[in-house]
């Protein structure tokens, strides 16, 4: 192979200067259209690709690339809807800012990098994407580099800028729609509370290590309104183990409502109940968290919390940009509401069959 070629080179068979042979290529100065196309003849004929992207961000300063998190494997990002349409709005946001996202699995235990991996990578800045747990080992390495975080609906801490939503008001809203259709013994299943395979019933001890804020916010509040539920941990948030676990709790106890933490659990919850000969919403009501389409349901439309999850997305890519510009966003809280669907109704007559209510 012969020498490689450089920018230097480019500019001398063009016969302009270097420094508008950069120009050029960055269109980011004042270069006549002529003057362009020559330059770029020149790079053709040449084989030349561009500048090395390695020299020009040392120079910059900059990598042009923001790491996303993801708080599990990588393939629950393309699993989810909410964790996909957040990622599409995240970019949306970005790209038109010259800024790559590179996607980082957040389960640092079982396939995420390790802090070590992580101290050397080349990013501009990161967003914990998919609600970080607060005590996320990777979190202090980021920090410790000076690294600008925005946690998306977690890890929930003072040092960090937090865009959220309204997971308790909404939880909240949801859980009173239930108490005025007349239900009072309920069950929850919830997402998984640490990222470490557990499912099932979930005891003191396992609530005093929750390690993310979207679940604590929502379980308060259906306990506010309730008081003390029935509590089941989902290992992943995915329709299968929602059925499964469901299944668990539907056997053990027979409450007249289901309170799932997303969507995803909330289809799985009524696949159990079809399964058991239970029906949605005469025998069961069940509701969600997220505002997904839910297809699976066939007739049903789910009661659930919506959540403006494109919108967090974007909104997550400007607190980046404000960060690069040498500003500190502001924490944003972004609204939700509840949607009344065909999932939930007053509650059966558990006298008939229990003897309580």
């Amino acid at each position: 192979m012969g020498e490689r070629v450089t920018l230097a080179g480019v500019a001398a068979r063009a016969g302009v200067s270097p420094s508008t042979a950069s120009l050029a290529f960055s269109g980011s100065g004042p270069v006549a259209a002529a003057t362009r196309e020559r330059v770029l003849d020149a790079a053709r004929e040449l084989g030349y690709l561009g500048p090395d992207p390695i020299a020009r961000s040392l120079r910059r300063g900059r990598s042009g690339i923001v790491g996303a998190l993801i708080g599990e494997r990588l393939l629950y990002a393309f699993r989810d809807p909410v964790a996909a349409a957040l990622l599409d709005g995240l970019a949306e946001a970005l790209t038109p800012e010259g800024t790559g996202l590179l996607l980082l699995s957040g389960d640092a235990a079982r396939t995420g990098p390790t802090p070590e991996q992580v101290s050397r990578m080349p990013v501009d800045a990161v967003v914990f994407a998919t609600c970080g747990a607060d005590d996320d080992p990777l979190l202090d390495v980021f920090l410790s580099r000076g690294v600008p975080i925005v946690a998306v609906d977690g890890p929930d801490r003072p040092d960090l800028v937090l865009l959220d939503v309204d997971d308790y008001g909404g939880t909240l809203d949801l859980a009173r729609h239930l108490a005025q259709l007349g239900h009072r013994r309920v069950g929850v299943v919830t997402l998984p509370l640490r990222l470490d395979g557990r499912s099932g019933p979930v005891d003191d001890a396992r609530r005093a290590v929750i390690g993310f804020a979207d679940c604590r916010h929502r379980l308060a509040a259906v306990e506010d309104v309730f008081g003390p539920v029935e509590v089941t941990e989902a290992s992943a948030n995915d329709i299968d183990e929602g059925q499964r676990v469901a299944r668990q709790l539907l056997t053990r106890q027979r409450p007249t409502a289901v309170v799932a933490q997303s969507d995803l659990l909330a289809v799985g919850v009524m696949r159990a109940a079809a399964a058991m000969g239970i029906d949605v919403p005469a025998d069961l009501s069940v509701v969600g968290f997220d505002g997904i389409d839910t297809p699976w349901l066939g007739e049903h439309t789910l009661t659930t919390v919506v959540q403006p999850s494109a919108e967090k997305g974007r909104t997550a890519g400007q607190m980046v940009t404000r960060f690069l510009a040498g500003e500190r966003p502001d924490n944003v809280r972004l609204p939700v509401r509840v949607h009344i669907g065909s999932t939930s109704a007053p509650p059966y007559d558990l006298g008939r069959t229990t003897g309580a209510d």
